[in-house]
């Protein structure tokens, strides 16, 4: 079975490895940021970008993060140790048929990393109907707080107490209703 922090938010990833071809795979931001981009899509993307989850990957190749690796008695550098890589990184330590060329773990928590593998998904026809979308894989994580919290907790060096509702309003990304 695959290994994944969000085992349990996303259980379409526990299928056996010998069926790759029917699991959703990662397709990276890359993938998702042409359509996300634009005022009519909520410019999803620039939010993203204006994050700290668009930074995760570069915070672990900071000196302070390797400071912290070293105080906690880590083996590897930060960019290296699944114990930082599982929140920085999410997608880490899913099996490599999962994730697409376009997948760079380098962008960090990415889309992806809350709303499941877009493989099935990214497409526009399937991304203008929400009911296709949810069939196809996409998940909605706006509404599950434990989902920030498989990585907004006490085993973090750097936690500070986590008020979902105020972490909520920094990164929510809604696509505006249409003006009638």
């Amino acid at each position: 079975m695959i290994r994944s922090m969000f085992a349990l938010s996303f259980t379409f990833l526990l299928i056996a490895p010998s069926n790759v071809s029917a699991q959703h795979k990662y397709v990276g931001v890359k993938m998702c940021a042409p359509c996300h981009r634009t005022e009519k899509q909520g410019n999803q993307l620039a939010i993203w970008q204006s994050s700290k989850h668009a930074e995760a990957y570069k915070v672990l190749e900071s000196d302070a993060s390797k400071e912290i690796a070293k105080k906690k008695g880590l083996s590897k550098a930060p960019a290296e140790s699944p114990e930082c890589l599982k929140c920085h990184v999410p997608q880490h330590d899913v099996e490599a048929a999962l994730i697409s060329k376009t997948f760079d773990p380098k962008d960090g928590v990415q889309c992806e990393s809350c709303h499941g593998p877009g493989s099935d998904y990214k497409s526009l026809s399937v991304m203008k109907d929400r009911t296709k979308a949810l069939a196809a894989g996409m998940v909605l994580a706006k509404d599950d707080p434990k989902l920030c919290q498989n990585c907004h907790n006490e085993e973090s060096p750097t936690f500070k107490a986590f008020d979902y509702k105020k972490m909520w309003e920094k990164i929510k990304h809604p696509v505006p209703t249409a003006k009638k």
